[in-house]
């Protein structure tokens, strides 16, 4: 275990530590107000019915812990890499490793989950067609080279509370509204709730994003411990008004029904004139979203292939564009086969499951911090690596069984790897 702070391998030593705390505040909202509330409320509600409002509550409570977590050990490793880093530092090589390979597999299947909200929002009779189309030609921006501006995130951030909060008035103010549909106790069974946490959870795992980005915060032991929860508590805040607008209007059996939940909750309100500024709303959320995650799991594929994690030729930098182009073509052919055989319940719980198993590492991690290090109370990493795991195998079986065994193949790869090592 190391006793100092080292940073992620491959990090350049000129990046400037620009962000404050609002700034950090941003990038968290950023990454989490995003097409998550667009995509994972249908699935969620066909899990727990009207448990769904629980189920909400369950994963912010784990985010929450993860948040904690997280932010303490940015502090103390104020370096890019987030959980890869925290895990390779306090648990060991392993441990850091299965940490970036889940986020590997979990955020390439939030980029097919963010593909597929495009497809369904802009064109549902080809949701399949239109989300292979957006991989395509955003994996083709990227590797030009245009990355995804701090104006463009506030631009999009904005757009998308703006029609977040336009769903909740209309619905709230229309007269389809009844209370009955918010009897929690009506259908709801433990293992739906269960369930229902461990695919919200999809829409609050951005907030990592503020972690990753410890070389670049002034005074991180001060910026991202303050900057994590305040973004993670604004987007409860926000997602729990549009949870219970869009519920008080379709009730779960009706958003349960539906894979476009805020058009059709805008419909049943009465307000048509919102149907198309939703779809608008929804698909510049997962296109921004998409954008992003495509560019960030490219970046983690390249580190991991520069410390021979992976195949060493995905370190390749394009010598014109300057990025991964290797990794970002690969990231990119494997997000549109997942976008176009997958659905979205699919994609978002085996996204789950790896972001679930990387937190889990981080709550690890946690752990073994010392009161002197900064570590939080015993029982924040105790009930956030126990909230992970139970969450990550309450999900959907296909997704529980297909995200154990990538998992399982990854932990393979690099036993064989270590294996190879040592006879060279």
């Amino acid at each position: 275990m190391s006793s100092t702070p080292s940073p992620s391998p491959g990090v350049p030593d000129e990046l400037q530590r620009r962000l404050g705390v609002s700034d950090a505040v941003l990038i968290g909202l950023g990454s989490m107000i995003g097409a998550g509330i667009f995509a994972s409320l249908s699935p969620a509600a066909r899990a727990a019915g009207s448990g769904l409002l629980l189920g909400l509550a369950l994963a912010a409570v784990v985010a929450y812990c993860n948040a904690t977590s997280s932010a303490r050990l940015a502090a103390r490793y104020p370096a890019s890499g987030g959980t890869y880093v925290y895990g390779r530092e306090r648990l060991g090589e392993f441990w850091g490793y299965l940490a970036g390979w889940s986020f590997i597999v979990g955020k390439t299947a939030s980029c097919a989950a963010m593909a597929l909200t495009v497809g369904t929002y802009i064109w549902p009779g080809q949701a399949h067609a239109v989300a292979v189309a957006a991989v395509v030609a955003l994996t083709a921006v990227n590797y030009a080279g245009v990355q995804k501006s701090a104006l463009l995130t506030r631009v999009i951030v904005a757009v998308v509370l703006a029609v977040l909060a336009a769903v909740v008035v209309a619905c709230l103010t229309s007269g389809t509204v009844d209370a009955a549909r918010l009897d929690i106790g009506s259908d709801a069974t433990f293992a739906g709730v269960l369930q229902a946490a461990g695919l919200l959870f999809f829409a609050f795992a951005g907030y990592a994003r503020i972690a990753t980005l410890g070389e670049e915060v002034r005074d991180p032991a001060r910026t991202i411990p303050r900057a994590i929860p305040i973004a993670l508590g604004l987007t409860l805040v926000v997602y729990t008004a549009v949870a219970v607008s869009v519920l008080l209007v379709l009730g779960p059996d009706g958003l349960a029904a539906t894979g476009a939940p805020l058009t059709e909750a805008a419909r049943a309100a009465g307000a048509a004139w919102l149907v198309p500024v939703v779809r608008i709303g929804a698909a510049v959320a997962a296109l921004g979203s998409l954008l992003a995650l495509i560019l960030g799991v490219s970046r983690t594929t390249l580190a991991m292939a520069r410390d021979h994690h992976l195949p060493h030729a995905l370190a390749s930098v394009h010598p014109r564009f300057k990025v991964p182009h290797r990794a970002e073509l690969l990231v990119g052919a494997v997000v549109a086969t997942v976008a176009a055989t997958a659905d979205v319940r699919g994609a978002i719980g085996f996204s789950s499951f790896g972001v679930l198993a990387y937190y889990a590492v981080a709550n690890a991690s946690a752990w073994t911090l010392s009161p002197a290090e900064g570590r939080p109370a015993r029982i924040i990493p105790a009930v956030g690596l126990v909230g992970c795991l139970v969450l990550a195998f309450a999900l959907p079986a296909s997704s529980v069984i297909s995200g154990a065994v990538v998992l399982a193949v990854g932990a393979a790869a690099y036993a064989l790897r270590r294996t190879i090592a040592r006879h060279e």
